[in-house]
């Protein structure tokens, strides 16, 4: 008997491990899209309040180059947007980004690169 509770006992051990580490891994990854997306969000407020610098010609070359720099940021972000209601978003953004990797053309927004931070 006791050998037959340790057979029962195992596979659901085993289940459990691996639904919280599912569950970890899935909390991980929505904290860093959050920040991302917070990060984004900042930058955003940046640009504006730049361009309304600008149009009362208060706004300095740099800033008008990072404003720039986010504006095509906002640009990729709303090309990754088209694919994201289509049939197969899963399938079919995962294949752009490492096709635009492959090609040299970088599709994701510079808050979601993980290889360059650029502050």
């Amino acid at each position: 008997m006791k050998v037959w509770i340790h057979f029962v006992r195992a596979p659901v051990r085993v289940i459990s491990i691996s639904k919280r580490r599912t569950h970890s891994k899935l909390k991980r990854q929505m904290v860093g899209l959050k920040l991302a997306l917070s990060q984004e969000k900042a930058e955003t407020k940046e640009m504006l309040s730049t361009y309304k610098k600008y149009t009362r010609k208060q706004a300095t070359p740099e800033e008008m180059i990072n404003a720039n720099k986010q504006f095509i940021d906002i640009l990729k972000g709303l090309g990754l947007g088209v694919f994201a209601v289509l049939p197969f978003a899963p399938i079919t953004i995962p294949i752009l980004i490492k096709v635009g990797k492959m090609v040299g053309v970088d599709i994701l927004p510079s808050s979601f690169n993980r290889d360059k931070k650029s502050k």
